[in-house]
């Protein structure tokens, strides 16, 4: 959870354009798609007008065009793991954000996203959360996906991660993941499970409380 914030929170903040006065409208110009008008992102949203308007000047700064495609999302991503690869996870977190999936994420599908990330409520977050490791869409996570989800994370980390990895970490961590979120034993995770076991953990409701002021 905190790498999916951290590093959208930081590349928000990197981007903060230096001028003092923001027009009262979003910059429209030499993009291809046009985003959704400031007071109904404000309304769909957790953000004020001028916060949206600095997130947007970032997100136009890295994607003119007013779209990210995969590839240079993933580019962005993982300037923040440049001792790991990234690329797999940055697959997952993109289509996590593509809510329409089409293959691309707009500035709405960004926003929207983020202000959950940041702002929603701790079902909201945890939805969101459970989206992101379902990878198949089905409803549920099974072990399969979580090994994925855990492996891609090793990854990013990297090679130097501490304390040093054996072969048998990633099986033990999904194994303790199901143990601790599979109530039933029925070899899957369901929702209602996911978001009950997270709640009764109290490092996961901290780290959901991290990133709420970051911008």
């Amino acid at each position: 959870m905190g790498a999916v914030v951290g590093t959208l929170a930081m590349q928000t903040r990197q981007r903060r354009p230096s001028r003092d006065k923001l027009d009262d409208e979003l910059e429209l110009s030499v993009v291809c798609h046009r985003p959704e008008g400031l007071e109904q992102l404000q309304a769909q949203t957790s953000f004020s007008k001028k916060e949206l308007q600095v997130l947007y000047r970032g997100f136009k700064n890295e994607c003119p065009s007013g779209v990210v495609n995969e590839e240079t999302f993933k580019q962005i991503y993982s300037q923040f793991f440049p001792q790991g690869d990234a690329s797999t996870y940055a697959h997952y977190l993109f289509n996590a954000f593509d809510s329409s999936h089409n293959g691309s994420i707009k500035f709405e599908d960004f926003v929207t996203a983020l202000s959950i990330l940041l702002r929603g409520s701790t079902t909201e977050k945890l939805q969101w959360t459970f989206n992101l490791y379902d990878i198949n869409q089905d409803g549920y996570i099974n072990k399969e996906e979580m090994t994925h989800i855990v492996k891609a994370i090793y990854d990013m980390m990297g090679r130097f991660t501490y304390p040093a990895l054996k072969t048998d970490t990633t099986k033990q961590h999904v194994d303790a993941f199901f143990q601790k979120m599979d109530k039933n034993r029925d070899g899957v995770v369901t929702l209602d499970e996911f978001i009950l076991s997270c709640q009764e953990d109290e490092n996961i409701m901290r780290s959901l409380q991290l990133f709420e002021n970051v911008i």
